[in-house]
């Protein structure tokens, strides 16, 4: 039985279930999920999310209503699991980066990292730890590695629609 997700974040501080989103595959590498936005937007409509226990990250496709690509999103994380509840949260650890549909490339919330780690937020651990992963991240954008979980996402989404 696949565990009930929880989003957890710093800032703001809050913990949401992931009550909506629909658990595609599971093993004890990788987490794929399917979404739908928790409030109407129009920019992105849906998506699906591959959560990386290992690496540390959650790389996401947010889907226009049209399923066009709108960007990847990629969140620097941590999990925190409860086996007796059979829970999950993902502790967003701030920093994340978009790519769009051109390949831009964004770093996210540097800022806010900085904050939680001034204001005692976050600990020496887990500001580092954020550190490094946004680094093996860009590095793997970089040098082409990222492919490997964007066509991941695209190539399980492609079956599920034939």
């Amino acid at each position: 039985m696949y565990p009930t997700l929880y989003r957890k974040r710093i800032i703001p501080d809050e913990c949401v279930k992931l009550k909506d989103d629909i658990i595609l595959h599971m093993d004890n590498k990788v987490l794929l999920t399917k979404w739908q936005t928790l409030k109407p937007r129009k920019d992105f409509h849906h998506g699906y999310s591959m959560y990386l226990f290992e690496e540390g990250i959650k790389v996401s496709k947010f889907l226009r209503e049209d399923d066009s690509l709108y960007y990847w999103y990629c969140d620097i994380v941590e999990f925190e699991e409860n086996k007796e509840k059979n829970e999950l949260t993902v502790v967003d650890l701030l920093v994340d980066i978009t790519i769009d549909s051109e390949d831009r490339l964004n770093v996210l919330d540097v800022d806010e990292l900085s904050e939680a780690y001034n204001k005692g937020l976050i600990s020496d651990e887990q500001f580092h730890t954020s550190v490094e992963r946004l680094g093996k991240l860009l590095t793997s954008v970089h040098n082409g590695d990222f492919k490997k979980y964007t066509d991941y996402i695209d190539n399980y989404a492609d079956s599920l629609h034939n």
